[in-house]
């Protein structure tokens, strides 16, 4: 394998694993703070990459399309979660939002704690080049994830999200609309083919905030 290819294998599948299960870790462990230990489990309630693992979405698909020079795509294993197993007092749409919300949140803290540390490091000079450059893409990854996941469209969290926010009626509705088979393809190819514009701006607007709380340029990711 060349070695330029080998190098940007490294400098963005290994920063969207870890965030990847960062993401992960979040759900399972809001739905235990809330009464369900279902991922706790099933060996979910955990840091460790390996247990987040899809090896298509995780590992095979993303590295193809790495190396294809493609548009950049991938996912982990779904965490369980069982909103009838949340405490009493819990009420169960409450528990599924504050469940699904955990996952974006997760990835702008992860973002903005990268900020911080490529702050610190670039004003001491301790690191340069190629560790500068995975700090910055996971910076830029963990942004992209958040926004991306946040889009109200089943499995995504951003539909979890929406369910919990709207009346009942209405949520009812759109959990139903979400079980016909033809929704989802079509509302993910409408996004890969016109939706680029609706993610970009925001992942650009929340990537120089970060930038800029963090005490970084703004031009650091090239916008």
């Amino acid at each position: 394998m060349d070695a330029q290819i080998l190098v940007k294998l490294v400098l963005v599948l290994v920063p969207m694993i870890l965030s990847l299960s960062v993401h992960e870790w979040a759900h399972a462990w809001v739905a235990y703070r809330l009464g369900d230990p279902t991922a706790k489990e099933q060996g979910r309630l955990t840091l460790n990459p390996i247990s987040h693992m899809d090896m298509v979405g995780t590992l095979i698909l993303p590295a193809l399309l790495i190396v294809s020079g493609g548009l950049f795509f991938g996912w982990a294993k779904p965490v369980p979660v069982d909103p009838r197993r949340f405490h009493s007092g819990v009420h169960p749409k409450t528990g599924m939002l504050l469940t699904a919300a955990a996952g974006p949140i997760s990835n702008l803290v992860l973002a903005l704690i990268m900020g911080v540390v490529l702050s610190l490091t670039s004003n001491s000079g301790w690191v340069t080049g190629a560790v500068a450059q995975f700090i910055a893409t996971m910076l830029f990854l963990n942004v992209i994830l958040a926004v991306f996941n946040l889009l109200p469209i089943p499995p995504l969290d951003g539909s979890r999200v929406l369910a919990g926010l709207l009346p009942h009626k209405s949520a009812l509705a759109f959990e139903k609309l979400e079980r016909q088979p033809y929704f989802v393809p079509i509302a993910f190819f409408l996004i890969i083919v016109y939706g680029g514009p609706i993610i970009v701006w925001p992942v650009k607007m929340i990537a120089m905030l970060v930038l800029w709380v963090t005490g970084n340029p703004t031009e650091m990711l090239g916008f």
